[in-house]
């Protein structure tokens, strides 16, 4: 289990557009052996949007807004809108949460973050526990309900997706930080695709930095589970797979 005071390697990124930060995830995914030591990575984005590994870009007509900068996730859900969040990635050996299916393997890693918010002020619970939350899918992220989305003051607030392989358990999510202004236009549909970014930290009157979230997000973590953190950057293995998925899988040109 993971309060067995396990280690785990801490990747502390900086910003990045939407492709180098999937590749990113893919290769850490990717490049994991049988007995190498968990990864815990946060990063933040340029202003873009990715999408779940099962959608199509071509439904969407807002894609000329973003002039590329979109990817795919290794993850189902819908679409997620970047550049005023946080995210972490997780990617954990298999063999250490065996003892838990997927909705619980989900509730045991947000622990972290309820306790992110509510070291924050704020009250927190999962969708599945509030009475007057409908559960709902939606092709973007901020719309629908999960049950084990995080609800802050009974609004939702990021969202987080799982992946699993036999060999690792990967999630990974998003804290939104800043307020994403609405459009001037009064075109509804344009304030409806800003309005699908969901509330965020700065709405709720909690104003921090990158850095100064990423620092918290680590540390909720590291006491939330008891765990041993080894800062850390990319290994060699793992920028060569980076690479070449961006070539080949995310045609991007470094």
């Amino acid at each position: 289990m993971i309060e067995e005071k396990s280690s785990f390697r801490v990747i502390k990124d900086g910003q990045n557009c939407a492709k180098l930060n999937m590749a990113t995830d893919d290769a850490l995914i990717s490049s994991f052996e049988n007995n190498d030591t968990p990864i815990f990575r946060v990063y933040h984005w340029t202003n873009s949007f990715t999408i779940g590994v099962s959608q199509d870009f071509s439904s969407y007509s807002f894609t000329n807004d973003y002039v590329g900068d979109y990817a795919k996730r290794v993850t189902g859900g819908g679409v997620l809108f970047h550049g005023h969040d946080l995210s972490y990635s997780l990617v954990i050996p298999t063999e250490l949460l065996k003892s838990y299916n997927i909705k619980q393997s989900y509730e045991k890693i947000c622990y972290f973050l309820i306790n992110f918010y509510k070291k924050l002020g704020l009250k927190t619970n999962y969708a599945k526990d509030d009475e007057s939350v409908m559960l709902s899918k939606s092709e973007f992220c901020q719309v629908g309900f999960e049950a084990y989305d995080i609800l802050v003051n009974g609004q939702k607030i990021g969202g987080n997706a799982q992946r699993r392989t036999k060999k690792v358990i990967f999630q990974h999510g998003s804290i939104p930080l800043y307020t994403v202004k609405k459009s001037n236009t009064n075109d509804d549909k344009c304030n409806s695709i800003d309005n699908r970014y969901g509330i965020s930290l700065e709405d709720l009157n909690i104003n921090l930095t990158y850095e100064k979230a990423k620092e918290l997000l680590i540390d909720s973590f590291e006491k939330s589970f008891n765990v041993e953190l080894i800062s850390s950057q990319l290994t060699q293995k793992e920028i060569n797979k980076k690479e070449e998925l961006l070539k080949d899988k995310y045609d991007y040109t470094i």
